[in-house]
């Protein structure tokens, strides 16, 4: 198929359980009477073809749902897809047990190595038949929870916004005005709060029940699962969040009270004080969206011919769909769309340093993959936490090329971004733990669980103070907002894995851009071949599982800190 398509181009068609099974059914015929392993390759590389043709369909239909979930074709492609693909699990892990039970075995992994095996062995114990009807239930959940956050309007000084929309006020230097967002956007949360607790606690007990039919006490085993956990498990995820707590949320701590002394407000401060990180308002990029992705295309062209070619291929075949309109699914992401072999970015910009961030955090996504289209399709992604090492070291990587985005506000930029990556680790863990407290406690009552997350928030975040003045927020519901938990559960702290081995990329680049870029393209070019941390060793990175590796960043970041002159910058 031809590469040189507008997205708005691509063709669209559904594809019918029965023409799916009847497909995969000649594959798995087909490699069983293979009498030579380069048959057996021919039949293995059709049957991927035709894998990632099935994902270009369910993926094209997803993305025009998210751009605009208000449109009824749209939601009923995606409808269909949901109550679909559980229905072929079955028959794919029959062509999984076939491939990996196959002669030639052997044979396939000295090609592709050992993680298609792996992998596969995962998603074989992660089903039964049974399933199926939790599934679809599951992915009608998730989907009416994105719908829900879509469809806020929110009104605020005589106007309505949508949760994106509102985001800039939320950070706005005027106190008044910020906190006043934060109350507007707490409302609207709390005047939907019945059904934001009935959607989470059908999913837990929809998720705890799949996790009793495949033998385990909960859901936290299938839920590593279904995330392709396939080199750590819940005991190293554990001894993770202690180093954070020892080593992290000190440095974080100290951050919070050089804001509140630059800000003029006393410690702890509340969440609306905590979003402003200067006196004189937060670092925004200069000019428009068009303006932003200007200043990315040079940015990537001057990083390397790759990074060049591949942005100029986003924007050529309209591949970023960037801003914040009504009815649109709240958030960004990365996708592929593999018959054509691109990947398409998806986005609500907003005015905020965080479109910046999303050209270069959903771009280096973006960029893994168009380096990696000519693997099996399985081997294309890493699991989560692998993928999210590309686009957060992506958004270091661009440090040098800030001032095409920030201008004047470049110095003020570079500080917040160092200091966010440090704050977000503790959030993000919170989150995680979070989530095993309720999948480890599926009976809790709606109140329980925001008991929960208020008590995690003195641990992993001390510096918010819970005075109550804002609705939603300081009553321990905030948890409501971050999309992971209910659509993703235990995707979050791949973040925080991931921004660990970003931020030793941030350090390398601090002395060497060159050598920094050389570690990167080490670890993006290895694709999914190898288990998260052999990619992290094999491009010469310490990984996060290390204790030393979180000391060390933060001792060297806050060392960084400590040293930038913010002379003139309130």
């Amino acid at each position: 198929m031809a590469n040189k398509v507008l997205f708005q181009d691509m063709e669209y068609s559904r594809l019918s359980l029965e023409e799916i099974k009847e497909t995969v059914e000649k594959y798995i015929k087909e490699l069983k009477e293979a009498d030579s392993f380069e048959k057996a390759d021919e039949i293995f590389i059709e049957e991927d073809n035709y894998t990632k043709h099935l994902a270009t369909e369910t993926n094209i239909a997803a993305i025009h749902h998210s751009i605009d979930t208000r449109d009824k074709y749209w939601e009923e492609e995606k409808k269909y897809w949901d109550e679909l693909l559980p229905q072929l699990q079955e028959i794919n892990n029959i062509w999984q047990d076939t491939f990996i039970n196959s002669p030639f075995a052997e044979d396939f992994k000295n090609k592709y190595g050992n993680v298609l095996f792996l992998n596969a062995k995962i998603q074989l114990r992660s089903f039964k038949p049974e399933l199926v009807p939790y599934m679809q239930e599951e992915n009608k959940l998730v989907t009416e929870y994105e719908k829900l956050l879509a469809s806020a309007q929110i009104p605020f000084e005589g106007k309505t916004y949508t949760l994106s929309q509102l985001t800039p006020m939320k950070s706005d230097a005027d106190d008044e005005r910020r906190l006043a967002a934060w109350k507007a956007e707490g409302q609207w949360y709390k005047d939907n709060q019945e059904a934001f607790d009935d959607l989470y606690d059908k999913l837990v007990k929809n998720r705890h029940a799949q996790g009793k039919i495949m033998g385990y006490e909960n859901y936290i085993p299938l839920g590593y699962d279904r995330m392709n956990r396939n080199c750590y498990d819940k005991n190293d995820i554990e001894k993770f969040r202690a180093a954070v707590v020892k080593y992290l949320v000190p440095v974080a701590d100290s951050i919070f009270r050089e804001q509140a002394k630059r800000l003029g407000k006393e410690y702890p401060m509340s969440f609306a004080d905590n979003a402003l990180e200067f006196r004189s308002g937060n670092p925004r990029p200069e000019g428009s969206a068009d303006d932003i992705l200007a200043a990315a295309k040079k940015f990537y062209e001057e990083l390397s011919d790759e990074t060049g070619r591949f942005f100029n291929t986003m924007l050529d075949q309209n591949l970023l769909d960037v801003l914040s309109t009504d009815g649109k699914q709240a958030g960004g992401y990365c996708t592929g769309i593999d018959d054509y072999k691109v990947p398409f970015i998806f986005a609500n910009f907003n005015g905020t340093q965080g479109d910046v961030e999303v050209v270069t955090h959903e771009a280096g996504h973006a960029f893994a993959y168009y380096m990696n289209t000519q693997r099996p399709s399985d081997l294309a992604w890493p699991s989560m936490e692998g993928c999210e090492v590309h686009s957060m070291s992506m958004e270091f990587l661009a440090w040098p090329w800030e001032e095409g985005f920030f201008g004047k506000d470049t110095k003020k930029f570079l500080y917040s971004h160092l200091t966010g990556a440090l704050k977000f680790i503790p959030y993000g863990t919170m989150v995680d733990h979070f989530q095993h407290s309720v999948y480890e406690n599926p009976d809790w009552t709606k109140r329980q669980r925001h008991d929960e997350w208020k008590r995690l928030l003195g641990i992993y975040m001390p510096w918010q103070k819970l005075d109550g003045d804002i609705p939603f927020y300081s009553d321990g519901e905030g948890w409501q907002r971050q999309h992971h938990i209910y659509s993703f559960p235990f995707y979050y702290i791949d973040y925080c894995l991931a921004q660990t081995v970003a931020l030793e990329i941030w350090e390398l680049q601090e002395k060497d851009q060159k050598d920094a870029f050389k570690h990167y393209m080490d670890y993006t070019v290895q694709g999914g071949s190898r288990v998260f941390t052999e990619l992290v060793e094999n491009a010469g990175l310490i990984s996060p599982f290390d204790e030393e590796c979180l000391k060390g960043v933060c001792h060297r970041a806050k060392a960084w800190l400590d040293s930038v002159d913010l002379t003139g910058i309130e």
